[in-house]
């Protein structure tokens, strides 16, 4: 007998399982809203010109060579992506208090700084928004800390922000909670705070000693403004918050598979940055020893090139403006098709999501019968949707919504 055979077969992964079925499906018209990647207005991956241009350039490079980078990584990349984050002119950059640690994407960054903070400071509970992206919960777990807790976020009747709910939620978190905060284009729901809403969610931090964990997986991919998109993380810097926040490189550069991240910590004593590296460099070493090199030469030498970065801003503004496109496109053929109830909250939202609001009755139906594959929270991801298909999408939510109403008494009035 096997020693494995104590091992259960654990659960799919469900956007990677939604999309096989959908690479599996023969059926000519079907739609793939699942995976969080960007699409062109074809329908297919596309690999900025910019990085194909710097990609091109390093591989005529024959001093590049192939020897490991140091455990924190290129420190340049991690400079440029701290300065990226916060303004190259924050004074908390050139007192010192900030650096950063280069990861395996946001997902690397994360685990890191849930480790640090969990190993170092002790901490053990944490908040998610309800929703989240679903592998919060997961990294912080498997990071040690041992009590997860929800705050309130989407709310289903009115499609927007709990906001009541969210401040009453962390105003009774206990001291040194960690909270997950996305720091714009929120994931699933694309909906973000206003500027008024995260002032009164950082007096709420600040007033309960709480510790913000920004998580930054679209910078300047939201808005197609890298400063705008920023706006929240660099407002807690400005009212003198220690955090961390994982940047994510994955949406903004395209760089999907080179898990290309950065782990930006901020400090309000700068004699405590260097214990700092020295214990984050054991987490790493522990976890995966050094990061990976192509990823992060490329967009270290875009962000550090004037003309290059600026051709790299106008990639991102076209991303985000095809978003938009898409939003106003779906929402108003659901429109002229009559489609029962309101659906002004997907030209509302931002980024590459829309919690759409439809029941998993529907999301089933929608699979099952018109090939359009999405999430069953009914999270779809608007760069699936192009001129060619856009139509169909909306007839199969028409469909669906009309055929199954009442599925869901608090989505009853869809």
């Amino acid at each position: 007998m096997s020693r494995f055979q104590v091992v259960e077969q654990g659960p799919p992964i469900e956007v990677f399982q939604l999309n096989k079925l959908c690479v599996e499906d023969t059926y000519k018209n079907k739609v793939n809203l699942g995976v969080g990647a960007y699409r062109d207005e074809h329908g297919k991956p596309w690999v900025l010109p910019v990085v194909r241009k710097m990609e091109k350039k390093m591989a005529e490079d024959e001093t590049l060579l192939h020897e490991y980078l140091p455990v924190l990584g290129i420190e340049q990349f991690c400079a440029a992506s701290v300065s990226m984050l916060l303004g190259q002119d924050n004074p908390v950059i050139a007192e010192g208090r900030a650096f950063g640690v280069q990861t395996l994407s946001g997902t690397g960054s994360l685990r890191v700084g849930a480790e640090l903070l969990n190993k170092h400071l002790k901490y053990t509970t944490f908040y998610y928004s309800n929703p989240t992206w679903e592998n919060h919960h997961l990294v912080f777990v498997n990071s040690g800390f041992t009590q997860p807790r929800t705050y309130r976020y989407w709310n289903e009747k009115t499609r927007a922000i709990d906001f009541d709910g969210l401040i009453e939620d962390l105003s009774s978190a206990p001291e040194n909670s960690v909270v997950i905060l996305h720091a714009c284009a929120h994931n699933p729901t694309g909906i973000d705070p206003t500027r008024e809403q995260w002032e009164k969610i950082a007096d709420v931090m600040q007033e309960r000693k709480l510790f913000p964990f920004f998580d930054s997986a679209y910078q300047g991919f939201a808005s197609g403004d890298l400063d705008n998109d920023a706006w929240a993380v660099r407002y807690f810097v400005s009212r003198g918050f220690e955090l961390v926040c994982a940047q994510s490189y994955a949406k903004n550069f395209g760089l999907y598979n080179e898990r290309v991240g950065n782990l930006a910590v901020v400090v309000s004593d700068a004699s405590t940055v260097a214990p700092l590296k020295s214990q984050l460099t054991w987490v790493v070493r522990g976890m995966y020893s050094n990061p990976p090199a192509h990823g992060a030469r490329v967009v270290a030498s875009v962000l550090a090139d004037k003309a290059l970065f600026d051709e790299w801003r106008d990639h991102i503004k076209l991303m985000s403006s095809r978003v938009i496109q898409m939003r106003e496109a779906l929402r108003a053929t659901l429109i002229k098709l009559g489609t029962p109830g309101n659906w002004d909250h997907i030209v509302k939202q931002i980024g590459l999501f829309s919690y759409t609001g439809l029941s998993r009755r529907q999301c089933e139906h929608l699979i099952q019968q018109h090939h359009v594959y999405l999430l069953r929270s009914g999270r779809i991801n608007i760069c699936g949707l192009n001129p060619d298909n856009v139509e169909h999408v909306a007839r199969a939510i028409h469909d669906a919504v009309t055929k199954f109403p009442n599925d869901d008494e608090s989505r009853a009035k869809l």
